[in-house]
């Protein structure tokens, strides 16, 4: 399980796979997931202490990690989102790997990141439904994440 994301860190930062240690636990979905939830956090122009406190929490829960491996699967997602061109390697990873009602969830959790704050910029909607049409969330099921991420109470 470690050895796909010893190849996708080395791959993005053009070092030879070696028999070293993984710098991480963290798989490539995860790093994925994480990459597209905090350009969702960010498509606003600001991280709202709201919105980090919804991504460790669902990040927490959906991935079983602890506080300082959410923290450090977050760090190195923002630093592969920051070189990322665009989003379809991160979708691609996810489409490939995760069934559609996996995806659902996953664009639960990101309505609940848009939502976090209070208010709903244009620009983090627009992002949402180009992620979920780049994730083949078909619109009725995004209807229906955005219902159940609305219902949700919003996290410490």
């Amino acid at each position: 399980m470690l050895e796909p994301l010893r190849r996708f860190i080395r791959q993005r930062r053009s070092v030879e796979i070696s028999a070293t240690p993984a710098e991480s636990p963290h798989d490539e979905i995860q790093l994925a997931a994480t990459a597209l939830l905090l350009d969702l956090a960010y498509a606003d122009g600001e991280f709202t202490p709201p919105e980090k406190a919804h991504i460790e929490s669902a990040l927490s829960r959906h991935f079983n990690l602890d506080v300082p491996g959410v923290h450090e699967l977050i760090e190195l997602a923002d630093v592969e989102r920051l070189k990322a061109i665009d989003h379809f390697q991160f979708t691609r990873m996810i489409c490939e790997h995760l069934d559609t009602g996996q995806r659902v969830v996953l664009a639960e959790v990101m309505y609940g990141v848009i939502l976090a704050d209070g208010k709903v910029e244009d620009r983090e909607s627009t992002l949402l439904r180009k992620l979920a049409n780049l994730l083949d969330v078909a619109p009725g099921y995004l209807s229906e994440a955005r219902r159940r991420a609305s219902q949700q109470p919003t996290a410490p």
